[in-house]
């Protein structure tokens, strides 16, 4: 079996210290590790100093979709406490939800810990709604029946809700969180995220005005992020991984202005892996780019064909990660790795906090 395809191949170790625990004070201020595959040179800037790395005229492709507090505490029945990360996108609860008795009701895809001890048939108090337990999945996944009494249930989550920090971040959400762990250009009308598209947290108002000013295109599509990307892959042959399923949609606008790019050869750069696998998944999936909305698990691992984008803003992903695998597709495995050490070896920052990356293919 070749080395790219081979799970060992994505590992590496980072040091502790190096995960960013706290955003910094400023957005723009993160640091800027710049991989061209056509000039063969790797550099290290300042993010805010990104636009001197665009190619002329790019069209940048954003996600703008919102994170929720979709992170609960509740109990059972017994008393015992539990967690609950809502994992289905509020969008498509809203379309399912019934009226069931006084109240509403609907099924959802969430992540309960712990586990262990939580039977089918359990049902979960949490404050303004109940969980009954109707599967359960490996990893702590269940398929849970929301009961509530009135109104939407993104109401319930922004009342009692929790960020849902990822994993590796090892403290409890703050009140700064709320507003760092989301983008300058989250959409109100896009709340559905579970995790950030973290690659647009290093985007402040400025600097999109700034981009906008120098002759560059904006464009805004939507890829609800689920608690999946933070999952890692098991299977020894990357090419044999299952790849979770997300929600998304692209506008008519936004459909016309890629495909316009792509038949002008208008430099598209996509800001963040969910805004690239948005793009090439429809492209793969409808053979061209139109509009679109529906469920998406496209996998790119080494020997996909790109057929849209030429550039990438990221942040640095974790070892055995679809998204490690990602970037290898983009920009090759071994140089992506050596990106890696470089950037242990200057201290920079990883992760969703961290510091970012610009593949220019």
């Amino acid at each position: 079996m070749m080395p790219d395809f081979q799970l060992n191949a994505y590992d590496y170790n980072l040091p502790e210290h190096l995960i960013a625990q706290v955003p910094l004070k400023k957005r723009d201020e993160s640091r800027l590790l710049v991989l061209s595959r056509k000039k063969k040179k790797m550099e290290i800037t300042s993010f805010s100093c990104l636009l001197e790395y665009l190619p002329k005229k790019s069209l940048l492709v954003v996600n703008n979709s919102r994170v929720v507090p979709a992170r609960l505490l509740g109990e059972k029945e017994s008393h015992g406490r539990v967690e609950m990360v809502l994992l289905s996108p509020l969008k498509v609860l809203a379309e399912q939800a019934r009226p069931a008795g006084v109240g509403l009701s609907v099924e959802a895809s969430v992540l309960l810990r712990p586990s262990r001890r939580l039977k089918v048939g359990m049902t979960l108090l949490f404050p303004g709604f109940t969980a009954t337990i109707l599967s359960k999945g490996m990893f702590g996944q269940c398929v849970v029946r929301l009961v509530w009494e009135q109104g939407e249930f993104v109401e319930l989550l922004n009342a009692h809700g929790e960020v849902p920090l990822p994993p590796y971040i090892r403290r409890k959400p703050e009140q700064e969180d709320a507003q760092r762990y989301q983008t300058v250009y989250a959409s109100e009308n896009e709340q559905g995220s579970v995790a950030a598209p973290t690659a647009g947290l290093h985007f402040s108002k400025r600097m999109q005005a700034e981009i906008v000013h120098a002759g560059h295109a904006w464009c805004e599509l939507t890829l609800f992020v689920g608690y999946g990307t933070f999952s890692p892959i098991r299977c020894q042959d990357i090419r044999n991984h299952v790849m979770h399923a997300e929600y998304v949609k692209i506008s008519t606008h936004a459909a016309e202005a890629i495909q316009s790019a792509v038949e002008t050869e208008q430099p598209v750069i996509a800001v963040g892996t969910t805004s690239l696998r948005t793009i090439e998944g429809v492209m793969q999936k409808q053979g061209c780019l139109t509009p679109y909305q529906g469920w998406l698990d496209t996998y790119i691992y080494p020997g996909f064909t790109f057929k849209v984008v030429n550039g990438l803003i990221t942040n640095f992903h974790l070892p055995r990660s679809s998204l490690l695998v990602l970037v290898s597709a983009l920009a090759g495995r071994e140089r992506i790795l050596s990106a890696y050490r470089k950037a242990m070896e200057e201290n920079m920052r990883f992760f969703s906090y961290g510091d970012a990356m610009f593949i220019e293919m």
